[in-house]
């Protein structure tokens, strides 16, 4: 895992006016990459992108989103102890600690795609048309559950990965069918 300190905003790396270090609690020493602040502009972009994905993403089988799902937990996987060694160093929260929340947000990933895969939390519903009803026949009726739109996630400082930018709100959006812009905490 190599961090760049740039913002992903579509398919493409930013690196906006601003910057800001990490901060090491233990230490005080500041730490390299410096990451750029967002400015009016990106947050425009990526709010434009979602807006644009929205359609497309919704509609994607459950299985495909699913996919996208279990995808992350593996990348996940893949680099966890840089993960956990990075905000070990960022939040001076133990290994185990740290360790404990990538299980759950790992966990949380799989979860979610087997709900979505299964789709009965979309809890689709059909009243049958009654074309006999007096004294105006009824139409069939539909419902279902579904995503509305895209969705801002702002990262928390006390869970830097469990309720993260891949953590529990970012995976229900996007089990839903929502894009995520996602605002990671400076801390």
């Amino acid at each position: 895992m190599t961090l760049t300190g740039t913002l992903l905003i579509g398919a493409r790396d930013v690196t906006a006016g601003t910057h800001f270090l990490a901060v090491n609690p233990a230490t005080g020493e500041q730490m390299e990459p410096a990451f750029a602040c967002a400015t009016q502009a990106d947050v425009d972009a990526a709010c434009r992108l979602a807006q644009q994905a929205f359609d497309p993403y919704r509609a994607l089988s459950f299985a495909d989103r699913a996919a996208f799902l279990e995808k992350i937990a593996l990348c996940l996987i893949e680099d966890t102890d840089a993960i956990v060694a990075r905000a070990g160093l960022e939040t001076a929260l133990p290994e185990g600690r740290l360790k404990g929340e990538m299980g759950r947000t790992v966990g949380q990933l799989r979860l979610f795609a087997t709900l979505v895969r299964q789709g009965e939390w979309s809890e689709p519903r059909i009243d049958p048309a009654m074309p006999q009803r007096t004294p105006m026949p009824r139409a069939d009726l539909r419902q279902r559950h579904i995503g509305v739109g895209p969705v801002a996630v702002f990262g928390a400082s006390n869970f830097p990965l469990a309720f993260s930018v891949a953590g529990g709100d970012t995976v229900s959006a996007l089990a839903a069918g929502c894009p995520v812009v996602c605002r990671a905490h400076p801390a």
